[in-house]
């Protein structure tokens, strides 16, 4: 019987409940949604490199199996095991190192045939001998040159990231049976006249060459993604989303908003009183752009962009002053205590000469006074609400509101972000990050709001010194901290854990016990934590920023939110442990006043890989959009920003940085369908068909 898209995975051969039930976790459920996921990678198993003509340095695939004499078998158990295996072919022998392999040994026999993917280096202790560490393994029981229907050798095979207990194996003979017992029927979503005018070829043909590519593609296009069955998939991945995220923007601005009043000179007035210092002309341009939001009828959908200490807070501040003088309330919400009590206290300050009322709602305050609290955010006389995610609590009720201010916003979820908003009737949105993101992602992540960008820095700003040192430099580090302190400066030493663990890094509790008594013991050395509770964070803060603490030993708690000028150190210890992004935004908590100040990175000179390459990059910019340009090409999307509903636009094939042309390409083809809603309701009816669980993939990413 024909295989047909709508069929559950569970009937598959090879799959069965257990599987499934994994499949399914991975929101593969139907036939459909197993053909879109697509390989990762593929390997020439046609023409297999001989181990005799292997070039040292070079990336290689090898059928070979372990060799029945000589054969090097063993390992040593624990955490640093590492399993050797000797493996011939007709022309030589290679020798193969696993890390943390003792599970190998079981399954790697002498006799057993398998399929070597890797680079290839000079053996550093043996003399003459190659080897390749950590290869893509496969075992296979096929001999070289067996038939050619076979998913394993003499083709170009597809390799799968594995799904839990589905190896890339398994999906690729899972995959393989469907196709070959495929009706040939997949219904096409996207437009004739698109397909027709790139030459696109139709889904059906893209789908069955992207899994099992015939023999004569060059491998190197197929590994760039540029075959026209891969630019078919890309372009339409990019285009459905941004099409619906299109659609959004277009239901948003459907809705009744509150059209504010803003060029009376009552307003203006306002906005003098309350700045504190002459904009930069990048503020400016951003206000602008938002100042025209807010006179619009529909509601503002905005993302706020720049880096660290650009200034975006008091043009945040600025909005809201426009907000609370046409009579509405403004929230903001941040992602710790310490970043909403920072806020709350900017706000204070801007706003005393104006009156404004300002309130915090965070879950630590004492009942009686969160209870007040509330009752003057419910009668309107707090005008500027700062909290946590305990304002979209229940109990919180806003008189009317006006304007949401999301901070940091990779750090909520859209659910939370969409019931902060339902405390008003369509309330303008404002978004802001202090995570620079380049356009081409952020057109991607954030396709459903307006983007504004501040890309300069307030004038008297001294650039940040960053040094790299490693731990026997560390006496001198800390002779240079006593001058500062002596100078009357402040400083922050930064560990990536809090307790002692079984990684081998330095923690924050011990370390600030030793540095304490045996280090400065002329200085008060403060502790701040993650597990500190809230009244104890704001009291270790509140000493710091009245230098009543010295040095504040941390842990990446104040990577956002901490905003003390006289503080003008910074020591990362393990800094090859933390990420690029987090470096810099660490970073960013220095270089806030009108003194020179400096970050000191300690890390082992010796480190490689991409360990070394952050370091390198801290220390030769502090530029945050090239910064988050580096990052991204270490990390993708999705772990850049730490988790999928934060970021991953779930794409199967595409990838925004290396599609950028693409993107672009599909967005300008999205446009101009969403300005025919009725056609293209039709496209987005037509995909849920092919495919209903599209919808919730993308959702992931969108913040309006």
């Amino acid at each position: 019987m024909p295989t047909q898209l709508s069929n559950s995975v569970k009937y598959l051969k090879g799959v069965g409940p257990q599987r499934a039930a994994i499949l399914e976790e991975r929101g593969i459920v139907t036939v459909a949604d197993l053909l879109s996921y697509l390989p990762f990678r593929y390997e020439d198993r046609i023409r297999f490199t001989p181990i005799a003509e292997i070039i040292p340095g070079q990336v290689h695939t090898v059928f070979a199996e372990v060799a029945t004499q000589g054969s090097t078998v063993g390992f040593r158990r624990g955490r640093q095991s590492i399993f050797h295996i000797s493996v011939r072919d007709r022309s030589g022998s290679l020798h193969v190192r696993f890390f943390h392999g003792g599970y190998l040994a079981d399954k790697l026999k002498p006799g057993q045939r398998m399929v070597l993917h890797g680079k290839v280096e000079a053996d550093p202790y043996r003399a003459g001998r190659f080897e390749m560490v950590n290869p893509h393994m496969e075992l296979t029981g096929a001999a070289e040159g067996a038939a050619t229907d076979s998913t394993e050798i003499g083709r170009i095979v597809p390799i799968y990231e594995a799904l839990g207990g589905v190896s890339s194996r398994m999906l690729r003979r899972i995959i393989y049976s469907i196709l070959e017992n495929f009706d040939g029927s997949i219904p096409d979503a996207l437009p004739q006249d698109l397909r027709e005018r790139y030459r696109f070829p139709t889904r059906r043909e893209a789908l069955m060459f992207a899994h099992f590519p015939p023999k004569d593609e060059p491998i190197e296009l197929l590994n760039s993604y540029r075959s026209p069955a891969h630019i078919r998939l890309i372009f339409e991945e990019f285009f459905y989303y941004q099409l619906a995220l299109a659609m959004q923007k277009a239901s948003d601005r459907s809705h009744r908003g509150i059209a504010m009043h803003v060029r009376d000179d009552r307003i203006r007035q306002a906005l003098k009183r309350i700045l504190p210092f002459k904009p930069t002309a990048a503020q400016k341009r951003v206000l602008s752009e938002i100042v025209g939001d807010l006179e619009k009828p529909f509601p503002m959908r905005r993302l706020l962009e720049g880096d660290v200490g650009s200034g975006k807070t008091i043009v945040a501040l600025e909005a809201s002053t426009i907000v609370i003088e046409n009579g509405y309330q403004v929230a903001l919400m941040a992602p710790t205590e310490i970043l909403a009590a920072q806020h709350y206290l900017s706000a204070r300050r801007v706003f005393a000469q104006a009156g404004y009322g300002v309130e915090l709602i965070v879950s630590g305050r004492k009942r009686a006074d969160k209870s007040a609290a509330l009752d003057r955010v419910a009668s309107g006389e707090a005008q500027f609400v700062v909290g946590t995610h305990a304002l979209i609590e229940n109990p919180v009720q806003f008189k009317k509101l006006g304007l949401v201010i999301v901070d940091e916003q990779h750090r909520f979820g859209v659910l939370q972000r969409k019931k902060l908003m339902e405390k008003g009737a369509s309330p303008h949105v404002l978004v802001m990050t202090a995570t620079p993101i380049p356009r081409t992602l952020a057109l991607t992540l954030y396709g459903d709001l307006d983007l504004s960008v501040i890309d300069e820095l307030p004038p008297g700003r001294t650039p940040i010194e960053t040094n790299w040192r490693d731990e026997s430099q560390l006496p001198a580090v800390w002779e240079f901290l006593r001058r500062e302190i002596a100078n009357g400066r402040q400083a922050y030493v930064v560990y990536p854990v809090i307790e002692e663990s079984k990684q081998e890094l330095k923690a924050a509790m011990a370390e600030h016990d030793r540095l304490a008594r045996d280090v400065f013991p002329a200085s008060k050395v403060g502790l701040l934590h993650g597990r500190l509770k809230n009244d104890e964070k704001d009291a270790v803060m509140e000493e710091f920023r009245g230098n009543e603490i010295q040095i504040l030993v941390a842990t990446t708690v104040i990577e956002v939110g901490v905003d003390v000028p006289n503080a003008t150190i910074m020591v990362v210890e393990h800094a090859d442990r933390f990420g690029l992004a987090q470096l810099h935004q660490l970073r960013g908590r220095i270089g806030r006043g009108k003194d020179k100040s400096y970050c000191i990175l300690v890390a082992p000179k010796n480190i490689t890989g991409e360990g070394r390459e952050r370091i390198e990059a801290m220390v030769a910019t502090s530029n945050g959009f090239e910064i988050a340009e580096r990052d991204l090409k270490q990390r993708g999307p999705g772990e850049f920003f730490g988790t999928r509903q934060s970021g991953d636009a779930a794409f199967s094939i595409a990838q925004p940085l290396r599609d950028h042309e693409l993107l672009e390409l599909a967005r300008k083809e999205a446009m101009l369908l969403a300005e025919n809603p009725a056609r293209a309701t039709e496209v987005i009816r037509q995909l849920e068909a092919v495919s209903p669980s599209w919808r919730k993939r993308y959702q992931l990413a969108s913040v309006g």
